[in-house]
């Protein structure tokens, strides 16, 4: 049974998910953030650098949400939720599957901006974030104008991975990111309406807390 070391509102809750589409057995391990809002000091003994999300599967230990989530579905799931490279949408696929590490990236470069609190709008640095934060975002959209889901019709890892993007992250302090990009408020809500990503944030999403 795989066991996934979660940390708290951070983006293992997405392995949870992974595992509800799947219907895959799995042991939750909590771990709470410190005060100072950083991983606590035990999960540097799952990862050096307190990254979330972590896996065990036996003895094989691995991070990275990318490499987890195809490592789970291809290895336990049987390819469910794949798409092969003879599949059409497969590099609409792959693109997607990477597309969540870019916003993210840009999501916390302007977080931190706005922690300085000395008025300073980041120069060339925040110049170039906001526009590829804004232009990515009009991407997202104007994709979805054309299809349910980011690698066609149907649900796959690359909506698991990216779908973060815009359920999740526009919790932690930026509400209305997705104003103005109406297609992907849809998009969003058909992921919320998931029952396997509802459970998942019930266990373990941004508004969960340890279990007793």
């Amino acid at each position: 049974m795989i066991t996934i070391y979660h940390l708290g509102k951070s983006q293992s809750d997405r392995i949870v998910w992974l595992m509800e589409e799947l219907s895959l057995p799995y042991r939750l391990e909590w771990f709470d953030r410190g005060e100072d809002g950083l991983a606590p000091p035990e999960y540097l003994a799952l990862h050096p650098a307190a990254m979330a999300p972590v896996i065990a599967d036996h003895d094989l230990v691995l991070a990275e949400s990318t490499a987890i989530i195809q490592y789970v579905a291809n290895r336990h799931g049987g390819g469910r939720l794949t798409v092969a490279p003879d599949e059409e949408g497969y590099a609409d696929y792959l693109y997607w599957l990477q597309f969540n590490n870019n916003l993210l990236t840009g999501f916390f470069v302007e977080r931190a901006l706005d922690a300085a609190g000395n008025g300073h709008d980041g120069g060339i640095i925040g110049t170039v974030v906001r526009r590829r934060t804004e232009g990515l975002l009009r991407q997202m959209d104007d994709h979805l104008g054309r299809q349910e889901f980011l690698a066609g019709n149907s649900f796959t890892l690359a909506d698991l991975m990216s779908g973060f993007a815009v359920t999740s992250l526009p919790m932690f302090g930026n509400a209305d990111m997705l104003n103005g990009f109406a297609n992907i408020q849809a998009y969003a809500r058909r992921l919320t309406d998931r029952p396997a990503w509802q459970r998942a944030m019930a266990i373990a999403g941004p508004g969960a807390t340890r279990p007793d």
